[in-house]
């Protein structure tokens, strides 16, 4: 006779489960206990094991991040990691700034409503108004989302639609970051993230800050509805273009009534030394867009803005109001109320004033340093807390005798400098630093904008003591940190 399996009847007063058992799951205490050995093997089996080579080159994946305050993280052994990467910009408050917190914990022991689809918002409607308050000239309509990408995909729609181009063509720059997602990816120029994806193929590429160029493909095709920048490329290298550009960017849409798109959702909120970068140019744009910082490190936020005539075109009447009206999570409460917060706190404590000032003294020194290595370093550029610092190719870093072996492997060796500092600073000096989409020998410094002359000095007095080292012992100490 066959034994039979003892089926153990539950409690009498257990209640009925209606739906599947639950899975073997994380819970947030398991998660937050969680060791760095642990976190990578997740990674690797669930997020990206292919992203996790280049984290492991760089060193980021000793570090496990046990909590963060102002410029600062603090990892799993009390060390202190200054942060000059500033998450490409969406820090500019620093980490946990006592205000967000303290206004984000009202909300919740309130137990305020996130969800406001069926009903108006309040927490959307002041966000709207503010961010109109902040916005010069007739920029006031304002669509909220929580990311980059949709803020732009927004603006690309709107522009489209208000041009009155039923074939509408969108011209964008070579070197642009726009997003990721399909729309916007088709005028983000990278073949590598634009992949073999089936894009948008009404558009035209120029070069950034040629007028000349710019002119001549918008007078070449009366389709020509939209012109899509940003206003400093972020993923370019830090790249910037001249007022008189600037100008005539402005003077050429208005020419041709073609609708002018400034991204700003990377060199905005404050981070150039004014809430906007066009603003140093005295001109405004027919849509912008906002995201990173406007969630003040707290939440996704992103905000697409538009002048009200603009606006209107595309979407003013109850037939075309609802082709792009929020979705879902735009404009959740909590996500509001963190940004409302944030935009008084960026006035409140000067951050705007502090990001030129400060970064006036940081492109002050990084200058000085790199007349000190003028071998290894090509160039220092930027504005406020918006800095790129371009490494020169490998070659010419080298003696004089090697360069020109060397430099047939310089475009292969692209980023590996760049790459080196980075993960030294990290490892010897506890400073995290970024890096660059396409002109991969460029550092990007974007400091959340709290940043103080102090933060500069321990950043610059890093860098110098490292460059100090010389290319051959830089190079032997990266080495050496991959065998340990």
């Amino acid at each position: 006779m066959l034994d039979r399996p003892v089926v153990t009847a539950p409690p009498l007063d257990a209640p009925l489960r209606r739906g599947p058992a639950k899975p073997k799951l994380l819970s947030v205490e398991e998660a937050k206990a969680l060791d760095a050995q642990s976190m990578a093997d997740l990674f690797k089996d669930h997020i990206n094991p292919g992203q996790f080579h280049f984290m492991k080159l760089l060193g980021f994946h000793k570090v496990k991040v046990e909590s963060a305050e102002g410029m600062f993280y603090i990892d799993q052994n009390g060390r202190k990691i200054l942060d000059f990467f500033g998450g490409f910009g969406s820090l500019a408050f620093g980490h946990n700034h006592p205000r967000i917190i303290e206004a984000r914990q009202r909300f919740q022991d309130e137990k305020r409503h996130e969800i406001a689809i069926a009903f108006l918002s309040q927490y959307a409607s002041a966000l709207a108004k503010n961010l109109a308050a902040v916005s010069p000239g007739s920029l006031d309509m304002v669509f909220l989302g929580s990311s980059g990408s949709e803020a732009m995909e927004a603006a690309v729609k709107v522009a489209e639609r208000a041009s009155g181009r039923k074939n509408c063509k969108i011209v964008h720059a070579e070197n642009s970051f726009h997003g990721k997602t399909k729309g916007v990816l088709s005028i983000t120029d990278s073949t590598l993230y634009q992949g073999e994806f089936k894009l948008v193929e009404n558009r035209y590429k120029v070069p950034f800050g040629d007028l000349e160029a710019l002119t001549a493909c918008v007078e070449s095709d009366p389709d020509i509805g939209v012109v899509v920048l940003e206003t400093v490329q972020g993923g370019g290298g830090i790249v910037q273009a001249s007022t008189y550009y600037w100008q005539g960017v402005r003077a050429l849409c208005d020419k041709h009534k073609v609708m002018w798109v400034a991204d700003e959702v990377q060199c905005g909120y404050g981070r150039t030394g004014r809430f906007y970068a066009f603003e140093h140019h005295g001109v405004v744009p027919d849509v912008t867009a906002l995201a990173k910082s406007l969630g003040a490190g707290k939440a996704a936020v992103g905000a697409m803005i538009a002048r009200r005539e603009v606006y209107m075109k595309a979407y003013g009447t109850p037939k075309t109001a609802m082709i792009h009206a929020q979705a879902t999570f735009g404009g959740i409460g909590e996500a509001c109320v963190t940004a409302i917060e944030g935009l008084n706190v960026l006035y409140d404590e000067d951050l705007i004033g502090n990001a030129e000032e400060v970064g006036t003294y940081l492109l002050e020194r990084l200058e000085a340093i790199r007349q000190k290595y003028p071998t290894i370093i090509k160039e220092v550029r930027g504005q406020g807390l918006m800095v790129g610092l371009e490494f020169q190719d490998f070659s010419r870093t080298l003696p004089l005798a090697l360069r020109p072996m060397v430099a047939i492997l310089d475009d292969k060796l692209k980023g590996s400098l760049s790459g080196f500092i980075g993960a030294l600073l990290l490892r010897d000096y506890d400073v995290l630093v970024a890096f660059t989409e396409y002109n991969r020998n460029v550092i990007r410094l974007e400091p959340p904008l709290i940043c103080g002359e102090e933060h500069v000095d321990q950043f610059c007095d890093a860098l110098d003591d490292l460059l100090s080292r010389g290319i051959v012992s830089i190079v032997k100490d990266f080495v050496k940190s991959q065998m340990g």
